[in-house]
């Protein structure tokens, strides 16, 4: 096993609010090594995007990191200066794809003056040299004519085109890690496969690692080396994608296979989708915070939060019935 790139350790990141202070990101811990795609994935409001602000410290007021570490190449990044995060990190050593497009790109600069900017500022570039770099970046996420291309503005792209711009500023220093939060929402099925394919077509050619944020269990299953679920702020199971596809072994996971269509399924086949609604993380429950949709809730998950245990390989589980229980496959 390799040296973790990336170690995030009991992270607490929380928004103090009028009615109180919700606690997006709750104890999270988990690490990244060399090369791996890691898939986050939960419901609305699991803590997933918040996660990876708070990896790269873009997490605005009233929000807050509060705790824990987050150790990249050995250095904990939230023992520098913005200033050390802005020019040896952000854009740097760690690219990130956000959710839209059109908010993420400044609507009067050209596109590709704005990924020439990223090429400037972070590899001590001539303003030629960066233009040149920028032309074949947008060549290289498969945008026609990037010559011509340069100029446009962003409103001359579709969404899908805009996102591959994005792309390009992410992977303009080839960093170490990439970290893509939900980077096909607002696309429709076909282009979010030409996306997903031109992702992980990037991340073998460069060897980058990435932390790949989604709601879509199909996106994990065709990108993820490892997975993480999310639920209510806290981790509750970690894994191989092998292995959690195969085993879910805590309730939630098992709600969210058991929620999705099957090729297998006859036509008849109902959907069994996770009863009630995701809490929200300004007063949860005492105990699992999913106990009040969970079957199988126990006396003991309306006392005790449960750990996240170790188990075989890199499972990882909190729930109070699988650390009873051996695993079993997934219905």
């Amino acid at each position: 096993m390799s040296e973790p790139l990336l170690c995030v350790e009991g992270l607490r990141t929380s928004f103090h609010l009028e009615g109180g202070v919700l606690r997006a990101v709750n104890d999270v811990s988990f690490a990244l090594e060399p090369g791996r795609v890691l898939g986050i994935v939960g419901e609305s409001g699991s803590g997933k995007s918040v996660t990876a602000l708070s990896i790269l410290r873009l997490v605005d007021p009233p929000g807050r990191i509060e705790g824990g570490r987050i150790r990249f190449r050995g250095r904990d990044l939230l023992d520098l200066s913005e200033a050390e995060m802005e020019r040896e990190i952000r854009g740097d050593r760690i690219g990130m794809i956000f959710q839209d497009p059109m908010t993420s790109l400044n609507p009067v600069f050209p596109v590709g003056v704005q990924i020439a900017e990223v090429v400037e500022a972070h590899q001590n570039a001539t303003r030629e040299e960066s233009r040149r770099r920028a032309i074949e970046l947008l060549g290289l996420v498969g945008i026609p004519h990037p010559e011509d291309r340069f100029s446009d503005y962003p409103h001359h792209f579709s969404g899908g085109m805009r996102q591959r711009v994005l792309i390009a500023a992410a992977i303009a220093s080839q960093p170490d890690i990439l970290i893509a939060d939900e980077p096909t929402t607002a696309l429709d099925v076909t282009i979010q496969a030409q996306i997903l394919g031109l992702l992980g077509d990037l991340q073998r050619r460069f060897g980058t690692a990435m932390v790949l944020i989604t709601h879509d269990l199909g996106v994990i299953a065709t990108m993820a080396d490892d997975v993480m679920v999310m639920y209510a702020g806290r981790a509750v199971e970690q894994g191989s994608a092998q292995d959690v596809f195969e085993r879910p072994r805590h309730p939630y996971t098992q709600g969210l296979f058991d929620s999705l269509i099957r090729l297998d399924d006859s036509p008849h086949s109902e959907l069994r989708p996770i009863p009630g609604n995701p809490p929200v993380p300004i007063d949860l429950p005492p105990g699992c915070s999913f106990r009040p949709r969970c079957r199988h809730a126990m006396d003991i998950c309306g006392l005790e939060v449960p750990s996240l245990l170790p188990g075989a390989g890199r499972r990882r589980v909190a729930c109070h019935l699988a650390s009873a229980q051996p695993a079993s496959p997934a219905a």
